[in-house]
């Protein structure tokens, strides 16, 4: 029998057909969602790992000393400098009666130190650091969470740039071919012989280090493996009959690449994303292990490795760290699988 509330096949598109069969891999739907929603909280970081009160009620007035910058004078202390709200003093006064103060989840920036820890640094997991801190003091749940944060967005936008790049270059061979693909190849083997690590040591040694110049140099060379599929995608479909049917009609280059070969030739470039957005997060990690990533100060988890290892007795460093690499890379590995199947033509079913 028919099951008439569902739409025949062949009434779906196939970006409808593609999604359908992704959701039917559970393990790559629910790496999605899971790594949608850990992304999603980290950008509110903020909310979540905060060394100031999100909101405080004191002597009948309303403070938000997360958008405000507050002085010690103004909670009862002693100094015009910013106010501490790790101080015990300061807590005190925020418990007296008719006052009150709503912190964070963990009530730890990325770069608190906790003065007030009972134990040596690094120190173990407490009921006050629930991961325990790391050599400098910092908390080592907040250094997470905001190292998360910015492994995250910096791999988005270096896999963003790399995916222009490389579509770009790739759709440029592969239409044209003959002599301008034979120029960009022995470019790119060119390129690609140049030392990528010693460049990024170099330019670190001249340059300060930021995550600007980190993403512009691995943009560099990020691009070509990409487009090496992008260029072999448009070679063989710039030989179909639709395509050669348009250039008879007279459409311009770019219109036959926008609209015709480049929808068509999509399907390495989505499927290589979440693996290329796993290197992005791999590379910058490696980096900031080596002292060549981001600049000191900032939350990486590359630096925590780094700590893990220069701190063997602190195995809580090394364990956490490794834990969130593992699971954000297995999560991105099993995005792509799916992905990867569920845009496989051979896979392709009448659901």
């Amino acid at each position: 029998m028919f099951d008439l509330t569902k739409p025949p096949a062949n009434s779906l598109s196939p970006g409808r057909r593609a999604w359908l069969r992704f959701k039917r891999n559970r393990l790559g739907y629910w790496s999605l969602v899971t790594f949608c929603l850990l992304v999603g909280l980290s950008l509110v970081a903020e909310l979540i790992s905060n060394d100031r009160p999100l909101l405080v009620r004191y002597q009948g007035e309303t403070y938000f000393p997360m958008v405000k910058d507050y002085s010690e004078k103004t909670f009862g202390g002693d100094f015009d400098t910013s106010t501490d709200y790790l101080d015990p003093f300061i807590r005190e006064r925020l418990r007296q009666s008719g006052n009150w103060a709503l912190f964070a989840p963990n009530p730890y920036g990325s770069k608190t130190l906790n003065y007030f820890a009972k134990a040596p640094n690094p120190s173990p997991p407490t009921r006050d650091n629930w991961l325990g801190t790391d050599d400098r003091g910092r908390d080592l749940l907040a250094q997470l969470i905001y190292g998360f944060r910015v492994s995250v967005l910096f791999a988005l936008a270096l896999t963003f740039t790399g995916t222009v790049l490389g579509i770009v270059t790739g759709a440029i061979q592969g239409f044209f071919g003959g002599k301008t693909d034979l120029a960009f190849q022995r470019f790119i083997e060119i390129w690609g012989a140049m030392p990528e690590l010693y460049l990024l040591i170099i330019f670190s040694a001249v340059f300060s280090p930021s995550l600007a110049l980190l993403l512009i140099l691995l943009s560099l060379f990020g691009w070509m493996g990409l487009s090496d599929y992008v260029r072999a995608e448009f070679l063989r479909n710039r030989q179909l009959d639709y395509v050669r049917a348009a250039r008879s009609l007279g459409v311009s280059n770019w219109l036959i690449i926008r609209r015709h070969l480049l929808p068509n030739s999509m399907t390495p470039v989505v499927t290589f994303l979440p693996f290329r957005m796993s290197g992005a997060i791999l590379a910058l990690t490696s980096l900031d292990f080596l002292g060549l990533g981001v600049p000191p100060g900032t939350p990486s988890l590359g630096e925590l490795l780094s700590q893990g290892k220069n701190n063997i007795d602190a195995w809580w460093i090394s364990l956490a760290t490794f834990a969130v690499l593992v699971v954000t890379l297995l999560l991105l590995t099993f995005m792509g699988d799916a992905l990867r199947d569920a845009l496989d033509p051979r896979k392709a079913d009448a659901a």
